[in-house]
């Protein structure tokens, strides 16, 4: 290939919640509530996603179930069960993009991330997955209390890993992470589906072609 004749990213950059890994509340809370309302309710009103964003941006757990359950104490099991049963917020492997990851991998293919998670939960998640440490750099807004879509926690990857917005290609399944991203200089692929983003990867040339014969 002549120099220059490459104008696409060298290094990919993973979100891991919704991309590699299916994390959704709703798995542990359909075990401890009656019916799909309850768990809506639930989740839209007690244990919300703001609330846990705040563990997302530095919060310990035992701080933020204890000013939770000073404010609904009739739930306060529920809101300990957050914590205490986390791992069954767990729903496995996104499929396909553990293998999409391994194969960059093989290939040379630099390749990093940037969760929003909990400094807390990530080492139990990483116990669990152990592709998750295929990572050369790996941005976890739990330990840097930034969290995405700020413009601090791209900054910080960049800085940490030595390279340029413009030579990277962001995956996120959050579209206003995708849209920050975007703004940088990122190549963005919002993530929907493995075979979706193997199609763009190899696009770029980053996925080497499988052939006839998928292994």
């Amino acid at each position: 290939m002549q120099k220059g004749a490459h104008m696409g990213p060298r290094v990919v950059v993973f979100d891991i919640g919704g991309v590699l890994i299916d994390w959704n509340p709703a798995y542990l809370y359909r075990k401890l509530l009656p019916d799909e309302a309850s768990v809506s309710a639930f989740l839209n009103e007690v244990c919300t996603s703001a609330w846990n964003e705040q563990f997302d941006s530095g919060m310990l757990f035992a701080e933020g179930v204890k000013e939770l359950v000073k404010r609904h104490p009739e739930k306060a099991e529920l809101i300990e069960a957050y914590w205490l049963r986390w791992h069954e917020m767990l729903g496995g492997e996104v499929p396909g993009t553990p293998k999409i990851l391994e194969r960059l991998k093989a290939a040379g293919v630099p390749v990093h991330a940037i969760s929003n998670w909990s400094a807390e939960t990530f080492p139990r998640a990483r116990e669990l997955y152990r592709f998750l440490d295929a990572f050369d750099v790996l941005v976890v807004s739990g330990r840097e209390k930034l969290v995405k879509p700020d413009a601090g926690i791209f900054q910080r990857f960049l800085d940490q890993a030595g390279v340029k917005a413009e030579e990277c290609i962001f995956v996120d399944d959050n579209a206003a992470n995708i849209a920050a991203a975007a703004s940088l200089g990122f190549h963005t692929e919002h993530f929907r589906t493995a075979n979706a983003l193997e199609e763009r990867l190899t696009a770029y040339g980053l996925l080497p072609q499988l052939g006839v014969v998928e292994g």
